[in-house]
């Protein structure tokens, strides 16, 4: 239950609600609590005074010549009816129950009660259309028959009286003390949520390009998760725009060659004598500079979209044998051109094993950026072709499934084999034109899937030993 509603949540609203809701119902719990225990508290004199009318009257109850009698003096009957605020009723009947003084219309205690001599008790009773309270008790004399009854009665105007009087006494100050506890509770939170404000003060003043840590000791231990969060995502943030202005500079850099030789040669084919010769020569340069610059460009976006796929794009099952074999169908014809033996072995699609949770886009842009790395660095003549192979196996009762693409060429060297994982890096004195993106590619595309990418040679011992680069995905059971 909220006292205050509002459109919009706040921590301090919220606390200052669960404090002050139960505060505001507990007190006219508390009220009535009060009343009860006033009540108790006022009627308890009042009860002992009857109890010793009730005494003092079964002392005056006799027996006169085997008779029961009881007599009153005017005295005591005057002191029992002198009350101003209260009226005092009476009755005492003998052992056969006649009438022997009183009220007669008493109200008789309960049927059902037995009696016992010499013990007082009390109830609550109705009078002449009057709530009373009654002390009664039987008296045994030295008579045959059964004992006497004396009860006294009283209307309860003076309990009430005092009762309300306990309860002025104790709820007034309430009424001064309960709008001080909410002032102070008001004041105990802005004190306490102040290293928030403070908090959201240094934020706010720090510079847009400051992504250093929070200190997490000048707030409360409440609040350092909170912070030490906030200092992830400020370290990975920091660390993600790092990559990226990397990335960019990278990019540019690679970019200026192609670029440059595309205004080179547009500048040299505008020259006065450029005969026709030369200048099919600057538009052949020209041609491949701009495949060169449109081959990085496709690159870079291959590498953005695999670094940001992963928390957009839904994953669904995947046949990773059918997705290889469409890639080197479609890589054939570049092969044929440079007389490389292009090929595929291994699970046929459809078969037990080749099918995992994946994004079949990016694990095609994998294998072909594999078997584009490929075909750059196999050396191939009519008379020694190259070979290359992609090759799928799958382990059904291991949940394993290994992709792999081996060539014929000239290999890695193990100490290069860390650094072509790295963006724009290209291995020296291989003249092959190349962005250095295709490996980052597939190293995020494996990330992604939850993969583990190794590179070994292909023909240990011999030369030149080929590459072999291996894609090892875990396939879920179910």
């Amino acid at each position: 239950m909220k006292i205050f509603q509002r459109e919009q949540r706040s921590l301090f609203g919220e606390i200052l609600d669960w404090m002050l809701t139960p505060l505001l119902l507990l007190w006219p719990v508390s009220l009535a609590l009060t009343w009860l225990v006033a009540q108790s508290i006022a009627g308890k004199p009042f009860d002992r005074a009857l109890e010793y009318n009730v005494q003092a009257l079964a002392q005056l109850v006799t027996v006169h010549q085997q008779r029961v009698t009881f007599n009153l003096p005017q005295p005591a009957r005057e002191i029992l009816r002198a009350d101003d605020s209260d009226q005092v009723y009476y009755q005492v009947l003998g052992p056969r129950s006649e009438f022997l003084s009183g009220e007669r219309d008493f109200p008789r205690p309960p049927d059902e009660e037995q009696p016992r001599v010499g013990e007082v008790r009390l109830r609550d009773d109705e009078m002449r259309g009057l709530d009373v309270r009654v002390a009664y008790t039987w008296v045994k004399l030295d008579v045959a028959g059964a004992p006497s009854l004396v009860q006294v009665a009283e209307t309860r105007e003076k309990r009430s009286v005092l009762a309300t009087e306990i309860i002025k006494g104790v709820m007034l100050p309430q009424f001064v003390i309960l709008p001080l506890a909410v002032l102070l509770v008001w004041l105990a939170l802005v004190r306490g949520i102040k290293p928030l404000s403070q908090l959201e003060e240094r934020i706010r003043a720090r510079k847009p390009d400051d992504l250093s840590p929070l200190d997490d000791k000048a707030v409360p231990l409440e609040v350092a998760p909170l912070v030490s969060s906030v200092n992830d995502l400020l370290t990975r943030l920091k660390d993600s725009i790092a990559t990226q202005k990397r990335f960019l500079a990278d990019a540019a850099h690679q970019l200026k060659t192609p670029l440059a030789g595309l205004r080179m040669q547009a500048d040299l084919a505008q020259r006065e004598g450029f005969n026709e010769e030369d200048l099919k020569q600057s538009l052949k340069q020209i041609g491949r500079s701009s495949i060169r610059a449109t081959h990085t460009v496709n690159q870079l976006l291959a590498l953005a979209r695999a670094e940001s796929s992963g928390q957009h794009i839904a994953f669904q099952p995947c046949d990773v044998a059918q997705i290889t074999m469409e890639a080197v169908q479609d890589f054939v014809p570049r092969a044929m051109d440079k007389h490389i033996d292009l090929g595929y072995d291994g699970a046929q699609p459809r078969t037990e094993g080749v099918t995992l949770q994946g994004n079949p886009t990016l694990i095609k842009e994998m294998v072909r950026n594999l078997l584009d790395n490929a075909l750059s660095y196999t050396p191939s003549s009519p008379e020694h072709p190259g070979v290359i192979t992609a090759r799928v196996l799958a382990d059904p009762f291991g949940h394993v499934l290994v992709l792999q693409v081996e060539d014929s060429g000239p290999g890695i060297p193990e100490a290069e084999r860390e650094l072509v994982f790295q963006p724009f890096y290209r291995a020296l004195g291989t003249n092959v034109d190349g962005s250095g993106l295709g490996l980052p590619i597939v190293l995020e595309i494996a990330r992604q899937h939850n993969a583990e990418i190794t590179l070994e040679d292909a023909r240990p011992g011999q030369v030149p030993p080929g590459t072999r680069m291996v894609v090892r995905f875990v396939v879920d059971a179910a």
